[in-house]
């Protein structure tokens, strides 16, 4: 890494994390193309390229699928919190089994095109006005490509080469990859599949994703209904409570509107607003806790000050941060948010 791109630092966790991933992936591996056969009842064995091919392409489906379900768990219930650290790793190693994937599948299937063989993929068939005989290669391919573009700008390079909003907005991406893989799977795999148990895994993991989502959107759509009453004698100035109702070193979630968080930390007998949201991914500050005075993000463990939302130096990050006062011992914030970096003197609670 340069002096300037920094962020990304390789820990025990990490590598730890990898490892358990890989052999993960090596066991299912394994077990799809040594023991899986032995139970198959076919009359003309299958050829090895085929299982292969057959191997990268589930796992990698099963990967997409837990990729996505990461962060709705996450969500949801934050011991999964670890799992959405590094969930880019996890990304780079799909886009990886899916290269094999389609190796295997152009070099045993078009091996003996008469005309190129990567060529083929795209016209070999052109029956794009029927269903069922959709050309289903061409929804995979298109998938392949958002994961290359995806991995490729994994880096934190291209995350402050783009900034975090154009950045999160590509890797959105990954969604309708999602949906280009089941596509690609419902119109191709499933079609010669010899009994339920394909179909069973592909409709399941749909409806797992889905579920997932909606589940972690009503959530959080309540707690953003559940806003702050506004202090009558000041309307710039919405009424959060007690503040020691706030968890020490944790934080209280206020919604200002459908766009805005704001996060409000209590570090002992003082207690700071900034902004919710993380200037390296975008990640939500008020999940995380206070580490050392510092607001820690819950993703990949950036740091703000409480007083004026800039992170300890080297890091040059900075993010907005809000006034609050007490009002007869219940906490108040101004929902008007400063430039980032602006110090506020902390609310100094009494005892």
């Amino acid at each position: 890494m340069s002096v300037k791109y920094v962020p990304v630092i390789w820990n025990r966790t990490k590598f730890a994390y990898d490892a358990v991933v890989l052999a993960m992936i090596g066991t299912y591996l394994g077990l799809y193309l040594y023991i899986a056969p032995a139970f198959q009842s076919v009359t003309k064995p299958i050829d090895g390229h085929i299982y292969w091919a057959q191997a990268f392409g589930s796992c990698v489906f099963l990967l997409l699928t837990v990729i996505l379900c990461v962060g709705p768990l996450a969500r949801l219930d934050k011991r999964f919190l670890p799992l959405l650290y590094n969930r880019r790793h996890l990304g780079v190693m799909t886009c990886v089994l899916a290269l094999f994937h389609v190796s295997y599948v152009i070099d045993w299937y078009y091996a003996f095109s008469p005309i190129n063989k990567y060529a083929a993929v795209l016209f070999s068939n052109t029956s794009y006005a029927e269903f069922l005989g959709f050309p289903f290669e061409i929804l995979g391919l298109f998938a392949l490509l958002i994961l290359l573009v995806l991995a490729c700008t994994s880096h934190d390079f291209w995350l402050h080469f783009l900034g975090p909003p154009t950045w999160k907005t590509l890797h959105m991406g990954i969604y309708f990859a999602y949906a280009l893989v089941v596509g690609h799977v419902a119109l191709g795999a499933l079609q010669g599949a010899a009994g339920p148990l394909m179909s069973t895994v592909v409709v399941g993991s749909v409806a797992l994703v889905v579920s997932l989502h909606l589940v972690a959107a009503r959530k959080e759509k309540v707690t953003d209904t559940d806003s702050p009453p506004e202090d009558k004698e000041d309307t710039k100035w919405l009424d959060l409570g007690d503040p020691l109702s706030i968890p020490d070193k944790r934080a209280l979630i206020v919604s200002i509107d459908e766009s805005e968080r704001v996060a409000v930390f209590r570090n002992g007998t003082k207690v700071s607003a900034i902004s919710n949201v993380c200037a390296h991914q975008n990640g939500p500050l008020g999940e995380g806790k206070i580490v050392y005075g510092c607001v820690t993000c819950p993703w990949h463990g950036y740091q703000y000050r409480l007083e004026d939302g800039c992170s300890p130096p080297p890091f040059k990050e900075k993010i907005p941060t809000y006034r609050l006062r007490l009002e007869k011992g219940r906490l108040q914030l101004n929902p008007e948010a400063l430039p980032a970096g602006t110090y506020v003197e902390p609310v100094q609670l009494s005892g």
